[in-house]
């Protein structure tokens, strides 16, 4: 999920059953890819950029298309390279063109590896709505998009007020110039999309590397094309209802569960001063969230500082930082941290529009105010922020049903999980391995973050076993839980 708590079907009745007729991706073969330069705005001069055409509707093959835009890095060594390695960063809506040059960039801790750089082009890919592939808009303005911070509601007066912003922005969603795109972005259309890629590129299977989100789009794509998926790894698991309001209020569970970590690092260092042991540390994250509500500091008031809290959990190399945010609130002085001032429409729009038509939402306004009630209980970190209402209450109906993840198709799905993720807890992908059954395997590391394989993930153990799996076609026996290593 992209690093923010301001996320988030009548039937295709002319979908069969068969797999194929499923994905309809058989009704037309996509033209073959030409590479060229990528937009300048992509950045990584070693990617090769193309266009596929697919239609906006699937119901509707031969009706209106759209382009998806498609990067490739390319394999150096001919003679080794299995395939492609579709890739998709999470989101929802987030943007993918730049992806593949990312994770094999050597700047981060474990990039991609060489062997399986060598085994793969490894692909990118702007999903539907998104960036470079018909990008769509719900004309945010500049003061709606300073406000996509979810408010940590304290009563339920606050869900109202919400609720009215909320509402606004999905009537500027479904009426804006791009309001016939609404209907059709969604993870079912990307993951058919992602099969016209893979014709594209005369490809007869394709693997897949997906983080987050992405790892929703991957178990969507190996259920509609079970044949056409080759090694399939999926990290830092949803479930298998993906991103539905159900995921969304599990930030919360997230949060206590990785909270723990940081207040332990937090008390071993005393430099900072926000206490000697772990209970000290949590005390003192309630102490400065209601002093903000009371007297916001330089733009931060209570929901930004939990929302900033909780980015700052996803990797440990954030730490020092957010220990020193926390400090600075606390004594008075400068904070370095100011709110995302972004007027990046798009992204806020796509994210949207993916978040609401995959998955019905609770339309009843009372549903949200007891559920924020419930939740500010149960999980006060974070539990009356991640359970608010938002524009899904009021979006259009879907007009598909979600895709069910079962275990119907070959046995070559590999998850990989941190215990103590905060976008994505276990729990999402031990419900996702048991949808799975045996066409999957779990592996599970002892350390906490989001991000299981590659950029900061540490863990020899999970790393080699992917790696393994991506290059060899090997996957654990069982299920694998890997124990905790120093760093």
């Amino acid at each position: 999920m992209r690093r923010t708590l301001s996320f988030f079907l009548v039937a295709m009745v002319a979908i069969g059953t068969a797999a194929g007729v499923r994905g309809v991706s058989d009704a037309a073969t996509s033209k073959s890819l030409s590479w060229g330069p990528c937009p300048a705005d992509v950045g990584v001069p070693t990617l090769e950029c193309g266009t596929v055409e697919v239609p906006l509707d699937y119901r509707q093959p031969r009706g209106r298309t759209i382009e998806i835009a498609v990067s490739r890095l390319p394999s150096k060594k001919p003679a080794e390279r299995r395939g492609v390695l579709l890739t998709n960063p999470g989101g929802p809506g987030g943007a993918g063109l730049s992806y593949p040059g990312l994770i094999a960039n050597p700047i981060f801790p474990q990039p991609l590896p060489q062997s399986v750089q060598d085994h793969y082009d490894v692909i990118g890919f702007d999903p539907r709505g998104v960036g470079h592939s018909a990008p769509v808009t719900c004309d945010y303005r500049l003061d709606q998009m300073a406000r996509q911070i979810v408010p940590y509601p304290e009563n339920p007066a606050e869900v109202v007020e919400e609720a009215t912003f909320a509402k606004t922005v999905a009537r500027q969603c479904a009426t804006s110039a791009t309001a016939g795109l609404l209907p059709h972005i969604t993870t079912a259309n990307t993951a058919r999309d992602m099969d016209r890629i893979r014709d594209a590129l005369g490809e007869p299977k394709i693997s897949y590397l997906g983080s987050s989100y992405g790892t929703y789009l991957g178990a969507v794509y190996t259920t509609l094309f079970p044949n056409r998926s080759d090694r399939i790894v999926l990290d830092s698991n949803t479930g298998p209802g993906g991103y539905d309001y159900t995921t969304f209020r599990r930030l919360a569970l997230g949060m206590e569960q990785r909270f723990p970590d940081f207040a332990r690092f937090a008390a071993a260092n005393p430099r900072y001063g926000l206490g000697t042991s772990a209970a000290q540390v949590r005390k003192k994250y309630f102490q400065l969230a209601a002093r903000l509500e009371k007297k916001p500091v330089q733009g931060i008031d209570g929901s930004v500082f939990r929302e900033h809290t909780f980015n700052l959990l996803y990797n440990d190399a954030s730490f020092p930082v957010l220990a020193q945010d926390w400090q600075a609130l606390d004594t008075g002085r400068p904070v370095s941290y100011r709110p995302p001032a972004t007027a990046d429409d798009n992204k806020f729009s796509s994210h949207m529009h993916v978040l609401c038509g995959d998955s019905q939402w609770p339309r009843n306004l009372r549903t949200y105010q007891r559920e924020v009630a419930r939740q500010r209980i149960k999980y006060p970190l974070l539990g009356a922020a991640a359970a608010n209402i938002g524009p899904c209450a009021f979006w259009p109906s879907p007009v598909e049903r979600p895709v069910r993840i079962g275990d119907d198709g070959p046995s070559n799905v590999l998850l990989v999980q941190n215990l103590r993720d905060p976008g994505t807890p276990l729990v999402g992908a031990l419900e996702l391995r048991k949808a799975f059954g045996h066409r999957a395997r779990l592996i599970t590391a002892d350390q906490g973050g989001h991000g299981a394989y590659v950029l900061f993930a540490q863990n020899k153990c999970a790393n080699n076993a992917v790696t393994a799996f991506l290059t060899t076609g090997q996957r654990p026996p069982h299920d694998l839980s890997c124990a905790a290593e120093s760093s």
